[in-house]
């Protein structure tokens, strides 16, 4: 079994800044559309977010990148192309593997920091080489509407955003900067992709995490320290 750790949403290059904490809850901004988009930030009633997120480069009529897509059945479906997606596919990624999402948030009058907001337990994996399915078509998935690459492939399953930015599910550690992270005590060197330099795990279970990239795969294999981990984030996800 894999964890995979997927870099998703705003931040200071893609966006202008990070995403915001409204009410307590995280509420990511998918990053500006770069293909073909049907999907509006004022769609999805962020366009205000976006306005101030991205000091007034984007609002209500700029299009977005409306994945991970989160839908009311329970069911998220996220798609993957190009570099990132070889590297999932080079890690093996498959069925019953799960992505944690995560991205760079900030609470008014609070620290910038990554955190998790949302999880894809993974049933079905969609190559998009031959064509689309009608039903991920009609449901406007950016990489159902315009190929981004050769391997575009988009990723179906249980799914869902947390209601609660809680400190369960923060990343960062309490004094900061947003790329150093206390990790779990079953994340140990070596075990992450992307992170093989023996400088970035400090002591205090901290992990110096990378500033680029977008998945960081975690072979996990049967080992129960990380599945009750897995486990607990996501009852977090679930019951926040």
């Amino acid at each position: 079994m894999r964890i995979i750790f997927s870099r998703k949403g705003f931040d200071s290059a893609a966006g202008g800044g990070p995403s915001p904490i409204v009410g307590g809850a995280p509420v990511s901004l998918p990053i500006p559309a770069g293909a073909a988009s049907d999907t509006t930030y004022g769609d999805l009633g962020l366009g205000d977010h976006a306005h101030a997120a991205s000091r007034g480069r984007y609002g209500a009529q700029e299009a977005c990148h409306h994945d991970p897509m989160f839908v009311e059945e329970g069911r998220c479906m996220f798609g993957q192309v190009g570099a990132a997606q070889t590297h999932l596919q080079n890690r093996g990624v498959g069925i019953g593997d799960v992505f944690l999402f995560f991205g760079l948030f900030r609470e008014k009058g609070g620290d910038p920091h990554h955190r998790i907001f949302g999880f894809l337990e993974i049933e079905e994996i969609i190559p998009l080489a031959g064509g689309a399915p009608d039903w991920l078509v009609e449901r406007g998935h950016p990489h159902a509407l315009a190929m981004h690459g050769s391997n575009d492939t988009v990723y179906s399953g249980h799914g869902q955003v947390a209601a609660r930015a809680s400190d369960a599910l923060r990343l960062t550690v309490q004094e900061g900067p947003p790329s150093i992270w206390h990790r779990p005590a079953w994340l140990k060197p070596g075990g992450l992709s992307y992170h093989d330099r023996p400088d970035r795990w400090l002591r205090g279970n901290r992990l110096r995490s990378v500033g680029r990239g977008q998945e960081f795969v975690a072979d996990i294999g049967r080992r129960k320290a990380p599945r009750d981990w897995l486990a607990a984030i996501i009852e977090e996800i679930r019951g926040s």
